[in-house]
Protein backbone atom coordinates (compact mmCIF):
# COMPACT_ATOMS: atom_id res chain seq x y z
CA UNK A 1 0.00 0.00 0.00
CA UNK A 2 1.16 3.51 -0.71
CA UNK A 3 0.10 6.80 0.83
CA UNK A 4 1.50 9.98 -0.70
CA UNK A 5 0.65 13.20 1.12
CA UNK A 6 1.70 16.82 1.35
CA UNK A 7 1.79 20.05 -0.63
CA UNK A 8 5.03 21.59 -1.87
CA UNK A 9 5.62 24.79 -3.83
CA UNK A 10 8.42 24.13 -6.30
CA UNK A 11 10.06 25.44 -9.45
CA UNK A 12 10.60 23.61 -12.73
CA UNK A 13 14.07 24.57 -13.93
CA UNK A 14 15.07 25.63 -17.45
CA UNK A 15 15.83 21.99 -18.36
CA UNK A 16 12.30 20.96 -17.29
CA UNK A 17 13.49 19.15 -14.17
CA UNK A 18 11.49 19.04 -10.95
CA UNK A 19 12.94 18.41 -7.51
CA UNK A 20 11.02 15.78 -5.53
CA UNK A 21 11.33 16.72 -1.83
CA UNK A 22 12.93 14.21 0.53
CA UNK A 23 9.69 14.10 2.57
CA UNK A 24 7.93 12.73 -0.52
CA UNK A 25 10.70 10.32 -1.50
CA UNK A 26 10.64 8.89 2.04
CA UNK A 27 6.95 8.00 1.60
CA UNK A 28 7.75 5.66 -1.29
CA UNK A 29 8.93 2.24 -0.09
CA UNK A 30 11.31 1.42 -2.93
CA UNK A 31 11.31 -2.36 -2.43
CA UNK A 32 7.55 -2.44 -2.86
CA UNK A 33 6.87 0.48 -5.21
CA UNK A 34 10.18 1.24 -6.91
CA UNK A 35 12.45 4.23 -6.53
CA UNK A 36 11.58 6.00 -9.80
CA UNK A 37 8.28 7.22 -11.24
CA UNK A 38 6.01 7.10 -14.26
CA UNK A 39 4.97 10.50 -15.53
CA UNK A 40 1.36 10.36 -16.74
CA UNK A 41 -0.91 12.99 -18.26
CA UNK A 42 -3.93 12.56 -16.01
CA UNK A 43 -7.45 13.90 -15.64
CA UNK A 44 -7.85 17.57 -16.61
CA UNK A 45 -4.34 17.47 -18.10
CA UNK A 46 -2.74 17.34 -14.68
CA UNK A 47 0.71 15.75 -14.74
CA UNK A 48 0.85 12.83 -12.34
CA UNK A 49 3.78 10.87 -10.96
CA UNK A 50 3.18 7.26 -9.94
CA UNK A 51 5.87 5.13 -8.26
CA UNK A 52 7.16 2.92 -11.07
CA UNK A 53 6.38 -0.57 -9.73
CA UNK A 54 2.96 0.61 -8.54
CA UNK A 55 2.15 2.09 -11.97
CA UNK A 56 3.16 -1.12 -13.68
CA UNK A 57 0.73 -3.04 -11.44
CA UNK A 58 -2.20 -0.73 -12.13
CA UNK A 59 -1.50 0.22 -15.77
CA UNK A 60 -3.66 -2.49 -17.28
CA UNK A 61 -6.35 -2.13 -14.63
CA UNK A 62 -7.16 1.45 -15.70
CA UNK A 63 -8.64 0.40 -19.02
CA UNK A 64 -12.29 1.44 -19.19
CA UNK A 65 -14.76 -1.38 -18.79
CA UNK A 66 -17.56 -2.14 -21.23
CA UNK A 67 -16.46 0.11 -24.06
CA UNK A 68 -16.27 -0.67 -27.74
CA UNK A 69 -12.90 -2.05 -28.93
CA UNK A 70 -12.16 1.08 -30.96
CA UNK A 71 -12.77 3.27 -27.88
CA UNK A 72 -10.46 1.07 -25.82
CA UNK A 73 -7.79 1.33 -28.50
CA UNK A 74 -8.12 5.13 -28.53
CA UNK A 75 -7.83 5.19 -24.73
CA UNK A 76 -4.73 3.00 -24.76
CA UNK A 77 -3.07 5.01 -27.53
CA UNK A 78 -3.51 8.29 -25.70
CA UNK A 79 -2.91 6.94 -22.20
CA UNK A 80 0.26 4.98 -22.87
CA UNK A 81 1.75 7.40 -25.38
CA UNK A 82 1.53 10.17 -22.79
CA UNK A 83 3.11 8.07 -20.03
CA UNK A 84 6.81 7.49 -19.51
CA UNK A 85 9.23 6.31 -16.87
CA UNK A 86 11.28 9.07 -15.27
CA UNK A 87 14.27 8.40 -13.05
CA UNK A 88 15.35 10.36 -10.01
CA UNK A 89 18.82 11.83 -10.45
CA UNK A 90 21.33 12.14 -7.58
CA UNK A 91 19.80 15.45 -6.52
CA UNK A 92 16.28 13.98 -6.32
CA UNK A 93 15.04 15.56 -9.56
CA UNK A 94 12.96 14.07 -12.36
CA UNK A 95 13.07 15.21 -15.96
CA UNK A 96 9.51 16.12 -16.99
CA UNK A 97 10.27 17.14 -20.54
CA UNK A 98 9.13 20.20 -22.43
CA UNK A 99 6.30 18.45 -24.30
CA UNK A 100 4.66 17.15 -21.12
CA UNK A 101 4.95 20.51 -19.36
CA UNK A 102 3.44 22.35 -22.34
CA UNK A 103 0.58 19.85 -22.74
CA UNK A 104 -0.28 20.27 -19.08
CA UNK A 105 -0.22 24.05 -19.44
CA UNK A 106 2.03 24.57 -16.45
CA UNK A 107 4.69 27.21 -16.05
CA UNK A 108 7.81 27.14 -13.91
CA UNK A 109 6.05 27.74 -10.54
CA UNK A 110 4.18 24.59 -9.51
CA UNK A 111 2.56 22.90 -6.55
CA UNK A 112 3.39 19.23 -6.06
CA UNK A 113 0.66 17.50 -4.08
CA UNK A 114 0.25 14.01 -2.70
CA UNK A 115 -3.01 12.35 -3.79
CA UNK A 116 -3.03 9.01 -1.97
CA UNK A 117 -1.33 6.74 -4.55
CA UNK A 118 0.25 9.37 -6.79
CA UNK A 119 1.64 12.89 -6.95
CA UNK A 120 0.13 15.67 -9.04
CA UNK A 121 1.98 18.63 -10.53
CA UNK A 122 -0.25 21.70 -10.74
CA UNK A 123 0.39 25.18 -12.03
CA UNK A 124 0.73 27.05 -8.72
CA UNK A 125 -2.07 29.57 -9.40
CA UNK A 126 -4.44 26.87 -10.67
CA UNK A 127 -3.85 24.79 -7.54
CA UNK A 128 -4.56 27.79 -5.32
CA UNK A 129 -7.83 28.40 -7.17
CA UNK A 130 -8.83 24.72 -7.02
CA UNK A 131 -8.08 24.54 -3.31
CA UNK A 132 -10.14 27.65 -2.57
CA UNK A 133 -13.09 26.27 -4.54
CA UNK A 134 -12.96 22.82 -2.93
CA UNK A 135 -12.14 23.48 0.73
CA UNK A 136 -15.82 23.86 1.76
CA UNK A 137 -16.66 20.43 0.29
CA UNK A 138 -13.60 18.93 1.96
CA UNK A 139 -14.68 20.26 5.34
CA UNK A 140 -18.08 18.60 5.03
CA UNK A 141 -16.56 15.30 3.89
CA UNK A 142 -14.04 15.21 6.75
CA UNK A 143 -16.84 15.80 9.27
CA UNK A 144 -18.88 12.97 7.74
CA UNK A 145 -15.86 10.63 7.73
CA UNK A 146 -15.15 11.42 11.38
CA UNK A 147 -18.76 10.79 12.36
CA UNK A 148 -18.71 7.45 10.52
CA UNK A 149 -15.45 6.42 12.22
CA UNK A 150 -16.87 7.29 15.64
CA UNK A 151 -20.09 5.39 14.87
CA UNK A 152 -18.07 2.28 13.94
CA UNK A 153 -15.99 2.57 17.10
CA UNK A 154 -19.16 2.73 19.23
CA UNK A 155 -20.60 -0.32 17.44
CA UNK A 156 -17.38 -2.31 17.91
CA UNK A 157 -17.23 -1.37 21.58
CA UNK A 158 -20.88 -2.34 22.00
CA UNK A 159 -22.09 1.09 23.12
Amino acid sequence: MILLTGEFDLTIDEKFRLFIPAKVREQVVSEENGSDFYLVLGVNRILSLYPDKYYQRIALAVAPRMVAPDELLAFERVNFSQAGRVELDRQGRVLLGEKAVRRAGIKDQVSLIGVRDHLEIWDKSQWAKYLTENLPTHEQMILQAREEALRRERETAGW
